[in-house]
């Protein structure tokens, strides 16, 4: 007989995909008891070794300028360029575990599913979890919980309102929905990746492949052989991707191995000297159960551009409407690209169950119509909606209210929480009173470009936006670098700085399988990014706290200084990029105490970023 573990938390997480890595770091960094509970041995979830499929985001491969998410992703897509230039996802599977695992306030659970959740009330009450590699079974209690699983399982398992399938055009009035409601959903894909060997290697098709000619294959892509292809998709046709799993895991097997003979044996695609490197076993899910919330997303939304008043995060992808069948739908293109003008924001009110009084929701499986669901269910999307979520939980257990109560009475505080934690939401500027720079004019530097004016760092907006830099730029960087000075006030104590820089939010940083995406990378660190700079606390005339960071890979930086230290100025001085001629600063914010979650609105700094002389 096992025996049971009781823990408690003030958060539970289940689900270690990119959404829910998000969540419990932001949760735990805000002062939460927070656990992560992900059944794989890996975090990741889609972009982990396990599957490998990029993550996509609002910037749309980079056609959309500007549009990268920041936040907790973009710290770790950088930690990943910086340590990983070769695209390795078991590294980067590595990077994941050691976020989460050295994240203070966190507990993570590997190997470990949520079999069940004990309810009373309309709350959740606790989970039991099975550890497999350890027999250990877990009863973890929390005031609230994120259910960040893709298939909404935990949401499901506890009552919670589900939608599934596709919407007809009568129920929310959505131009490309179906005529009638029905079951459909998105289907599940395998990814592989093939070498250049160097000399000829021969295949032959496995008895159990399917074969494939011209034919079958003659609306699909087969242009780069290196990588899998995203339209090896199978389910939602009648079998449920859940359920059905293992039988369309079997059947994707085979299409994976029998396109790969095609490929081969063709002819067509000078493959002579490829061969098969990986092929994944775990099948990457696009779409299942939905759960909903107090607002159900729209196709509308997303095609004006909607800005939420409870916006807390966005999107940009295009509504990404895979053919019903995948793979055996042979007559149609595989996808149907809805392309958006702008990006669109995602309102509070679909991050929590409309009828679980404590469950919030995070990545997939949030309250959005199919319509919508087709760009909100990319990985980018997700990782900003879950620190969204990991934030928003934050405040829930330190102010004692239900999700619901967050948003009625704290949204301002969580939007502007987000902000300081280097999240974007369109519509929403720096207004933190507690920021002693914001909206200061006292700002002179050692030179600027005509749409790079120093005043930027203190206007409110940390990326550019419509043409607007929003950005210092400084004049040319020479041997002594250039410097930008902020004068405060008054004499004033300071207890963190927090800057911003500019990693270029256009160009694409995570990991690929595919030698084509992969091309389009810089090498190295974005040559945007300041490299070396230095930080001073002035007092008149007088330095009386001074930090240098050499080699910086990260957009946001957290200076925390010794108690007691009082001036009256601010001296950021730049003196090397990663290629760039010119140092280029978004923001920079200080703040008279430490800027925890315990009345204010920005986070605890992971502690690599806290530097001190």
């Amino acid at each position: 007989m096992v025996s049971v573990e009781r823990k408690a938390y003030d958060i539970v997480v289940a689900g270690g995909g990119i959404s829910g890595v998000c969540a419990a770091i932001a949760a735990a960094r805000h002062g939460a008891r927070t656990a992560l509970v992900q059944e794989r041995s890996v975090l990741g979830g889609n972009a982990s070794s396990e599957i490998r499929m990029h993550i996509c985001g609002a910037d749309h491969h980079g056609t959309r300028p500007d549009a990268r998410e920041t936040g907790i992703l973009m710290e770790i897509l950088l930690e990943n360029k910086r340590r990983n230039p070769n695209h390795s996802f078991s590294t980067f599977d590595t990077i994941l575990w050691e976020k989460c695992r050295f994240q203070e306030n966190l507990d993570l659970y590997l190997n470990t599913r949520i079999t069940e959740g004990e309810t009373a009330g309309g709350r959740i009450r606790q989970v039991t979890a099975l550890q497999s590699t350890t027999e250990k079974q877990f009863a973890l209690e929390a005031a609230f919980y994120v259910d960040a699983t893709g298939d909404g399982f935990l949401a499901a398992g506890s009552g919670a309102e589900v939608m599934c399938g596709r919407e007809g055009r009568n129920v929310y009035g959505e131009e490309h929905a179906p005529g009638e409601s029905d079951t459909y959903t998105m289907g599940n894909s395998l990814m592989f990746r093939a070498v250049d060997t160097g000399e000829p290697v021969a295949y032959k098709r496995p008895f159990w492949a399917e074969p494939f000619d011209e034919r079958k294959l003659k609306t699909r892509d087969i242009g780069e052989i290196t990588s899998g292809y995203w339209w090896i998709e199978l389910g939602g046709d009648g079998r449920d991707c859940i359920a059905d799993g293992e039988e369309i895991r079997d059947e994707l097997l085979g299409a994976v191995y029998g396109i790969w003979d095609y490929i081969k044996n063709s002819g067509k695609y000078h493959a002579e000297n490829y061969a098969l490197e990986w092929v994944g076993c775990l099948p990457g899910k696009r779409e299942t159960r939905r759960i909903r919330g107090d607002y159900v997303l729209r196709e509308q939304d997303l095609v004006e551009g909607r800005i939420f008043p409870d916006a807390v995060a966005y999107g940009g992808w295009p509504m990404d409407m895979h053919i019903v069948g995948g793979l055996r739908s042979t007559l149609e293109e595989p996808t149907k690209y809805i392309y958006l003008k702008d990006v669109y924001t995602i309102p509070y009110r679909c991050l929590y169950s409309a009828n679980v009084e404590n469950l919030f929701l995070a990545g997939r499986a949030i309250s959005v119509s199919h319509m919508a669901f087709g760009s909100t269910r990319v990985m980018g999307t997700c990782g900003v909606i879950g620190q969204a979520v990991g934030t928003a939980a934050a405040i829930a257990v330190r102010e004692g209210v239900n999700p619901r109560q967050v948003g009625q009475q704290y949204i301002r505080r969580l939007q502007q929480m987000l902000l300081a934690d280097d999240c974007y939401i369109p519509g929403c500027r720096n207004e933190d009173t507690a920021d002693k720079l914001n909206g200061i004019s006292s700002v002179i530097c050692s030179g600027e470009q005509a749409d790079g004016a120093c005043s930027n760092v203190t206007n409110g907006v940390s990326r550019r936006v419509k043409g607007e830099s929003n950005c210092w730029i400084s004049g040319k960087l020479d041997r002594k670098g250039q410097w930008i000075r902020l004068q405060l006030a008054g004499r004033e104590e300071i207890r963190q700085i927090h800057i911003k820089f500019d990693p270029d939010l256009t160009k694409q940083i995570m990991p690929s399988l595919s030698d084509a995406q992969r091309r389009q990378q810089e090498k190295g660190m974005p040559g945007t990014l300041v490299r070396d700079y230095r930080v001073e606390l002035l007092d008149g005339t007088r330095c009386v706290w001074k930090c240098e960071r050499k080699d910086n890979g990260q957009r946001l930086c957290i200076h925390s200084l010794p108690e007691g230290l009082t001036g009256n100025c601010i001296r950021i001085t730049v003196t090397a990029t990663y290629g760039d001629a010119f140092a280029r600063i978004f923001e920079i914010r200080a703040y008279g105490k430490p800027a925890i979650f315990m009345g204010s609105s920005s986070s605890v700094p992971p502690a690599h970023e806290r530097q001190m002389l």
